[in-house]
């Protein structure tokens, strides 16, 4: 089974966590809901209990006097708690931070006992041995613990940690009468100590691991060779009464990259339409232009088509009415079409539940001789489109629609080409050839930075100036490979 840590890095992000940058720059913001608290505790206390059970507890001995008998050495060994069982708990953050509530606590534990005393003969002594089970009730625990950012990464201490019990039973397996009151009365208060001493322990240790964990978790997210997520936290972490807040970076980078200069905004808190909802991520458009940016400037916006729908654009007879000269010049001879970005496209997401896109691209004509590519023209489009979002699965996808376009000749070899002519076939291209292969990519869209296993459900989208969120409840399967659950999912 995983070790807690990973389980409790849950109630303080979904994201995975952080790398230097600029202290100021914030383009992604989430939000934990109280409900979505609620399922990370749950799913916290179901991870955590296996923990507790099987912890062994250093043995504790006691010299007592019993009527008639005298002094009798007793020692309680081999204490073991076997199971625990939450009767009710709960997740509150307030605006110093997160504290983790558990009452009507039970907890059965196991150990053995063994006594000796001396006898008025003499050397000879008296002992006996046994196993016995104790019953630990009205248990409550809490633990408080602190957030804040510390150079990018999200410090977490404890703050408060505590335990109190109401009571205990003991069931002795053997041993005289006078045994059991002789251990109730003598040892009752050590077991509740020792067993309390021990929970807080296990409790604190925990949250160091965490805080470990943490620090030691990758600090730039690979998406592909070309690019990487900067997921460095923001300020600290913000709190209310019923949710918790945090903002990353979330602009893409080079890889081993650990910033990317942009105009920052003010990120406003994250808000959902329905406060049931447990999760909501605010992705401000600089983020999606980050990306385009980055695989512009990594030459990655460039192809070369030579299959399309209408086959017949391929071939300069298919231009033999448009561009007479290039027919003359080159007949029936094979085309290529070069189709690359002149600048990086440009996103802009409004309210009107729509992301409106401006891009910029040439289109050199190439006739082929041979082995011989022959770029004859080139013509530079500037394209209007209107774009939509959705959520499958775990990936924000995308489907752009083409809305308009102008064009000029950049170039020509063959002379003048009269635009009102071409702007028809320039549409055809645009249409069937350039929008599909946009699609084809955007529609596979890029995974949230959310961990392994988290899995969104009834996902919602809302628009407003200049940022998407996403609205949505979530699950939790636990991943194949354990050791990769800090990874995006996908």
């Amino acid at each position: 089974m995983p070790p807690i840590t990973i389980y409790l890095i849950l109630i303080f992000s979904l994201f995975i966590p952080p790398h230097p940058t600029t202290a100021d720059q914030s383009f992604i913001s989430s939000l934990i809901t109280q409900p979505g608290l609620d399922f990370v505790k749950n799913l916290l206390i179901s991870k955590a209990i296996p923990t507790l059970t099987a912890a062994r507890i250093s043995a504790i001995q006691k010299t007592v006097r019993i009527p008639l008998i005298g002094k009798v050495h007793i020692v309680l060994s081999d204490i073991t708690i076997n199971r625990v069982n939450v009767g009710l708990s709960n997740i509150k953050p307030d605006v110093t931070g997160v504290t983790i509530f558990g009452s009507d606590v039970t907890c059965d534990l196991s150990m053995k006992w063994h006594y000796s005393y001396g006898t008025w003969l003499g050397p000879v002594s008296i002992s006996d041995s046994g196993t016995a089970r104790v019953k630990v009730m009205g248990m409550e625990t809490g633990t408080k613990l602190g957030l804040h950012n510390q150079e990018g990464s999200l410090n977490l201490y404890v703050m408060e940690c505590n335990c109190h019990m109401r009571d205990i039973s003991i069931d002795l397996n053997g041993g005289a009468s006078w045994l059991y009151q002789g251990i109730v009365d003598a040892f009752e208060e050590p077991i509740i100590s020792a067993v309390t001493k021990e929970i807080i322990k296990k409790l604190k240790a925990g949250v160091i691991k965490l805080g470990s964990v943490m620090k030691s978790l990758p600090k730039l997210v690979e998406v592909d060779d070309i690019a990487s997520l900067n997921v460095t936290f923001v300020d600290d972490p913000f709190l209310s009464d019923t949710s918790l807040g945090f903002r990353i970076n979330g602009l893409f980078v080079e890889p081993k990259k650990d910033k990317y200069l942009c105009a920052n905004k003010l990120q406003p808190p994250v808000s959902c339409s329905d406060p049931k909802k447990m999760l909501g991520i605010a992705l401000d458009e600089a983020v999606f232009n980050s990306a385009f940016s980055l695989y512009y400037n990594a030459v990655f916006m460039r192809w070369v088509v030579d299959k399309a729908p209408e086959q017949n654009l391929l071939n300069t007879a298919g231009w033999r009415f448009i561009v007479p000269q290039l027919y003359r010049k080159y007949p029936n001879d094979d085309m290529n079409l070069e189709i690359s970005l002149s600048s990086p496209p440009i996103i802009r997401v409004s309210s009107k539940q729509d992301i409106d896109a401006i891009i910029y691209a040439d289109l050199i004509i190439d006739v082929l001789q041979g082995d011989d590519t022959i770029p004859v023209a080139c013509i530079s489009l500037v394209m209007t489109g209107v774009g939509s979002v959705q959520i499958t699965g775990n990936n924000l996808t995308g489907h752009l629609k083409l809305d308009d376009f102008t064009m000029s000749l950049k170039w020509s070899k063959i002379g003048t080409l009269h635009m009102f002519l071409i702007q028809p076939v320039m549409w055809t291209i645009i249409e069937t050839v350039f929008l599909p292969y946009i699609n084809a990519r955007v529609g596979t869209g890029f995974p949230l930075p959310i961990f392994r296993g988290i899995n969104l459900q009834n996902a919602e989208i809302l628009f407003q100036d200049s940022r998407i969120t996403i609205c949505s409840d979530f699950s939790y399967k636990e991943p194949f490979d354990p050791s990769r659950t800090l990874v995006y999912s996908s």
